[in-house]
């Protein structure tokens, strides 16, 4: 039984991880669909565009790392960083040129990323029992993120400037919100921390573990593929005139909150090759339903809703069970510097390798019709990533070994 204080705790922390995915699910899913078919933007300034969340990832370990972590109280710079992100969320819907468009974009991500590591932080800092309570705080995320696409739908805001609007004024709200959060100094006041140690280099050690070193390689090349069904989706739906196509996506979140309760099923019967492998399997198998969509007037829309309703084991068995694997594999020493390299390569530089690509694939495959509307070559495209997730699979099966079973029986 909780006492009062713990359920305020974790109310508030509960309604934090609402807004602040909200707002990430108001604009990510619908921005490609905007930027293409509103501002008239081509392939690869789309790509460059969701490129700026990686950027952000790549910068937010030095935010927390070197100003966070050493001189504020974390939910101080929650509120700041809210409110000022809420700002440049309404100024995007002023600017029509990529050249502006873009930086200010960046400039957001900047602001919105570290969030997330800030959030995470100061929940498992407050909560007693952080191992019980922090996952079902987190659940919210997901309640959140589908709150944000069905209230897109909703006011009809996909291909319009209205989805900033509604993320930026979630995103003051949220910073306002998270003054009321329980205070938490800065844990590293005074303290000298090394770049190597914000970018987890200190856990280059595992490298030396032929296994630890596949599974890091196939990680990146996965996001490679992973990230064209983000920058893709939301295009692919609005050319097919799906209506409430934000709300219909949003089933993807469900799909995750069932499959994050079977994850510590799986780990524990099958260990961390073969939950993983069935998540990259997964991956390949919902490019495939995409693709196979293209032209099937009968089976489109079940193929389509199969590929969104794979999300929860496509993410949770490839990303939670991977950030899980790395965890086991640390030791306490270096298990922070290890968690700060898998989300370095996750989130950073393997989206950015992965959106920039996407993006070029989206030109390449650009079709002009009679009337002058452009619209895409949609088997070609979704082929590319169906091919290359089966790639990373095969290497991925043939070369890592899985680690004692009673560890991924532990994390689970």
């Amino acid at each position: 039984m909780s006492s009062p204080a713990q359920s305020s705790i974790k109310l508030r922390l509960s309604v934090f991880m609402f807004l602040q995915y909200f707002i990430w699910g108001s604009w990510y899913v619908s921005m490609g669909s905007y930027m293409a078919n509103t501002l008239k933007f081509g392939g690869e300034q789309i790509g460059a565009a969701y490129g700026a969340f990686a950027i952000g990832a790549m910068i937010s370990p030095f935010f927390v790392g070197l100003i966070a972590d050493r001189f504020f109280a974390s939910e101080r710079i929650l509120a700041v960083l809210g409110i000022l992100g809420g700002v440049l969320l309404c100024c995007l819907p002023q600017l029509h040129q990529f050249s502006v468009f873009y930086p200010v974009l960046i400039a957001y991500c900047a602001l919105y990323v570290p969030t997330l590591a800030l959030g995470n932080s100061l929940s498992l800092h407050h909560l007693e029992n952080a191992k019980t309570d922090f996952p079902r705080v987190k659940i919210f995320s997901a309640v959140g993120w589908i709150g944000g696409l069905v209230t897109l739908s909703l006011i009809k805001g996909e291909q319009s400037a209205v989805q900033f609007y509604l993320a930026g004024g979630v995103s003051i709200l949220f910073g306002l919100f998270a003054l009321s959060l329980p205070h938490t100094p800065p844990k590293k006041t005074g303290a000298n921390v090394s770049i190597g140690e914000i970018l987890g280099f200190d856990a280059l050690a595992l490298l030396k573990k032929p296994s630890f070193a596949i599974f890091i390689v196939c990680m990146f090349l996965i996001c490679i593929p992973l990230y064209f069904y983000f920058v893709m989706l939301g295009i692919y739906l609005t050319e097919l005139k799906w209506d409430y196509m934000a709300v219909k996506t949003s089933l993807a979140q469900v799909s995750d909150v069932i499959f994050l309760f079977l994850l510590p099923v799986f780990l524990r019967r099958f260990g961390y090759k073969l939950t993983i492998f069935i998540g990259i399997l997964c991956w390949a198998t919902r490019y495939f339903l995409l693709a196979g969509s293209v032209g099937l007037p009968d089976l489109q829309t079940a193929m389509i809703y199969g590929a969104i309703l794979l999300h929860g084991v496509c993410y949770d068995f490839l990303f939670i069970a991977g950030q899980l694997y790395v965890d086991a594999e640390a030791n306490e020493r270096i298990r922070g510097a290890a968690q700060g390299l898998i989300a370095f390569i996750l989130w950073g530089v393997g989206a950015f390798v992965g959106t920039l690509l996407a993006g070029k694939v989206l030109a390449a495959h650009q079709l002009a019709t009679p009337q002058g509307s452009i619209l895409h070559d949609w088997r070609g495209i979704w082929m590319t990533p169906a091919i290359g997730a089966v790639v990373v699979m095969v290497i991925f099966l043939i070369f890592f070994r899985d680690p004692p079973k009673e560890k991924a029986a532990r994390a689970a």
